[in-house]
């Protein structure tokens, strides 16, 4: 009899070991709440994009909050701001986690931040949806937890310069990146045309991050004939290349990425900005599917925030209604292994601003359509290159 009450015993405290455990893992979630967590760059020039991406959350948030929540718990949407340094995006994560126990993440950063912050998320093993920056080693090879919208910049990169070479045989070209593990992904999808099609490449440089003067570059790039340009900057350092090129009297077809095709910059650029061509994953604004998505937001924004959207705000939207959708097929009592089974689920999922999102079995990224747009700057707008 004693053996039989000891063996019983030692089953019920593992049995409330491993209660203890599952509760412990399953944390951020109340009776009336759910806490969902993103770190961003909300100062310094990257606010452009971070700012953007949180308000695309916020709207998600806002529409499933206005429909009653997430199976009856309100969203409570924690945000800190890493100003776009390494260090703060480790240490912002780790404080949505540990302190705000946010029982899922969004966005996260950039390119160079979301990779640093990797290890701290698997450990942790919490669900996972980023949107900001879409970089292989997010994905290659695929993590547990951790799901991507969006579509990489080799991919981006190789689309758009394939399309420039097709729309420009024969000329000669020009490149410039940044130093850093942007930059390398962007040059990776370059050379990969460049060796397909056999680029005359007569011009290619690099910039330090933060660079603001490019006049030496950009003379370079004139005195070496290049005809057609692929300006490898973000924002603040594609406007000042734009401007370089304009005091020298220069015109090259000029391509630039994603992440710096936001209407600010097209406005900062002037006149020196128009007939830029451009590669996305998401609607432009003056197409049908963006402007609807305007007249929704404004319906759930304040007037500040209405004037933060760019495209980021599309990215980050779509993420969110990926993740508050598999949390929400989880039911009463979502966990961190429901969450994770249900991402990966994930299929068709209709957003309005992209493609279909899909994921699968082992499948960790949405791999989204792209297509070519280029800039109007009498409307200060990009749109679809038939």
């Amino acid at each position: 009899m004693m053996k039989y009450l000891a063996t019983a015993s030692l089953l019920l405290a593992s049995a409330h070991l491993a209660t203890g455990a599952a509760l412990a893992a399953d944390q951020g979630i109340t009776d009336t709440e759910i806490v969902i967590g993103d770190v961003e760059p909300l100062t310094g020039p990257p606010a452009l994009l971070g700012v953007a991406a949180s308000i695309g959350h916020k709207i998600a948030i806002a529409e499933a909050n206005n429909a009653g929540g997430i199976n009856g718990r309100k969203i409570k949407y924690v945000l800190e701001d890493d100003g776009y340094v390494t260090a703060r995006t480790i240490q912002g994560v780790k404080k949505v986690i540990d302190v705000d126990k946010a029982f899922a993440m969004l966005g996260i950063s950039g390119s160079g931040q979301s990779i640093a912050v990797m290890p701290v998320l698997e450990k942790a093993g919490i669900p996972t949806v980023i949107d900001v920056a879409p970089v292989k080693f997010l994905w290659e090879p695929p993590r547990k937890n951790v799901f991507v919208v969006g579509q990489s910049y080799e991919e981006g990169i190789i689309h758009l310069v394939n399309y420039l070479a097709d729309k420009n045989p024969g000329k000669k070209w020009g490149l410039i990146t940044q130093d850093d593990d942007y930059g390398i992904t962007v040059r990776d999808g370059f050379d990969t045309v460049v060796k397909a099609k056999k680029l005359n490449v007569v011009y290619s440089g690099n910039y330090k991050k933060g660079q603001q003067d490019f006049s030496s570059d950009m003379l370079q790039l004139k005195e070496s004939g290049a005809e057609v340009f692929l300006a490898g900057g973000i924002i603040g350092e594609n406007i000042a290349m734009m401007k370089e090129l304009e005091k020298l009297n220069i015109k090259p077809v000029v391509g630039i990425f994603w992440p710096g095709r936001v209407e600010p910059v097209l406005k900062l650029m002037g006149p020196a900005g128009d007939g830029l061509y451009a590669v996305d994953y998401v609607e432009p604004f003056a197409g049908p599917a963006g402007k609807a998505f305007l007249e929704k937001a404004k319906g759930l924004l304040s007037e500040a925030e209405m004037k933060g959207i760019n495209r980021y705000s599309m990215t980050g939207y779509a993420a969110a209604k990926v993740l508050i959708s598999a949390i929400e097929r989880c039911g009463k009592q979502p966990t961190w292994v429901c969450t994770i089974a249900e991402l990966e689920k994930t299929k068709n999922v209709e957003t309005g601003i992209m493609a279909p999102i899909n994921f699968g079995t082992g499948v960790r990224f949405s791999n989204q359509k792209l297509q070519i747009m280029q800039s109007d700057f009498s409307t200060l707008s990009f749109k679809p290159v038939n």
